[in-house]
């Protein structure tokens, strides 16, 4: 297992489609592994493939309090199946270091995706499970929590995370989720 380098935001490969993953196989297995080991490093609850520049439709999330046991969770090629009821929840982001703003979801959602055992599996979920699919989901497609926020605070988070890549992001990243 590595820790990997998380890209932040304003990488244009944050903005990158993923691809479905066609082969579950040693190397798709190793990635989710280090994904997992990035994500509790930074510490997360959530890390999407393509937050680490590896445009593949999987994600990893561990919604777990600390303590709580591990209940890390592979997404391989998910699809949202069903959204219900509405949710506002203050939102972080790995890729946003020391970012967190509302942002409104569904409550609910029905997901399926494969297992790295290569079987499908369906989940409901609601609460922080369910807000974590949303945004890791929205990864995959190119979609960053800051699209989701009105113009005014899209605009002022984009300028705090511009003026921290010119600094070199020298100042020490803060606990993201």
């Amino acid at each position: 297992m590595a820790i990997r380098t998380i890209l932040h935001y304003p990488d244009k490969r944050l903005r990158e489609k993923a691809q479905p993953v066609t082969v579950i196989d040693d190397e798709i297995r190793k990635l989710a592994e280090d994904m997992a080991e990035t994500m509790y490093a930074a510490p997360g609850c959530g890390l999407a493939a393509t937050q680490i520049g590896v445009p593949k439709r999987l994600f990893v999330i561990d919604t777990a309090t600390q303590d709580e046991p591990s209940a890390l969770r592979v997404f391989i090629n998910p699809e949202i199946l069903h959204r219900e009821g509405d949710t506002t929840w203050e939102e972080g982001c790995l890729s946003f270091p020391t970012v967190h703003e509302e942002v409104k979801r569904a409550a609910r959602v029905k997901v399926r995706a494969l297992g790295l055992d290569g079987k499908p599996f369906e989940l409901e979920a609601d609460g922080l499970l369910a807000v974590a699919i949303q945004h890791e989901n929205d990864h995959l497609d190119g979609t960053l929590m800051i699209d989701r926020m009105s113009m005014l605070k899209r605009k002022m988070v984009t300028r705090k995370m511009e003026k921290r890549a010119q600094r070199g992001y020298k100042d020490q990243d803060e606990a993201s989720t």
